[in-house]
């Protein structure tokens, strides 16, 4: 076969190819800004979590009256923004962009336990040291950095705006 028979032949290919290309770079994008420009609000993130204070606890709970940790902030994330996000501690953490301490914002997820491997436990950051979560004595805020909590990571399961 020649080499002018060749080119021929790919040139049809090439030509899908690169309309195929096109379509799914534009496809991308314009998901991308309809993402980015619904309305994806730490106020409404915080609003919705905030609704669930007193909620009992239940392990294995994911709501709407009784949550376990993980349970509330997938069912948080989902309800408000309708983001959805893995429904264990540990898949939470490792199914998100992991962010650093210092680069923490509200809606941001703190994860507890004995190391990044081993978590135990999450909650939602909600500015100056505290986050809201459920845990035994049920959907409260308290201090992330208490005693009876070992911090080992942070996560941003979406990008927010932030109104203040």
């Amino acid at each position: 076969m020649s080499h002018s028979i060749i080119k021929s032949a790919l040139k049809p290919l090439i030509l899908i190819a690169t309309l195929f290309a096109f379509a799914v770079t534009t496809y991308t994008a314009a998901t991308s800004a309809d993402a980015s420009s619904s309305d994806q609000s730490y106020s409404k993130v915080y609003k919705e979590a905030k609704k669930h204070l007193g909620a009992r606890y239940v392990y294995g709970a994911i709501g709407p009256t009784n949550f376990d940790c993980s349970g509330f902030t997938k069912f948080v994330y989902k309800k408000s923004i309708k983001k959805s996000i893995p429904r264990t501690a540990q898949a939470q953490y490792n199914g998100t962009k992991k962010v650093s301490k210092s680069n923490i914002k509200k809606g941001d997820l703190v994860y507890f336990g004995g190391s990044k491997h081993s978590i135990s436990h999450v909650g939602m950051y909600i500015g100056n040291g505290r986050m809201i979560d459920s845990q035994n004595r049920g959907v409260v805020t308290e201090n992330v950095y208490s005693p009876w909590w070992h911090v080992v990571g942070f996560s941003r399961p979406a990008t927010l705006s932030y109104d203040d």
